[in-house]
């Protein structure tokens, strides 16, 4: 991305868990991003089951349990029907 070469952020892609991880903190405390995250396995498992592409918007409950699934993004985004999702599954 030629953002990315222009702001000198260039990263080999990451061979083991612990790599992933490393480059995962740097960004989390580089972009000051203040909600949980998380790093998928070298296999991209997570990616893969929760159809990453095209973007979609999701919310998983306490269960772990997908609760919400927008139809793909940008035009299947309506927060409104994420935020009646997360109003339903309050607890």
């Amino acid at each position: 991305m030629s953002s990315n070469i222009r702001d000198n952020v260039i990263l080999v892609d990451p061979k083991t868990l612990e790599e992933r991880t490393s480059v995962a903190e740097s960004c989390v405390r580089k972009l000051g991003i203040n909600i949980p995250a998380l790093v998928d396995d070298l296999g991209d498992g997570v990616e893969k089951a929760y159809t990453g592409w095209p973007d979609r918007l999701f919310l998983i409950g306490r269960d772990g349990m997908v609760k919400f699934k927008s139809p793909p993004g940008p035009f299947g985004f309506h927060p409104a029907a994420l935020e009646e999702a997360i109003a339903a599954n309050v607890h």
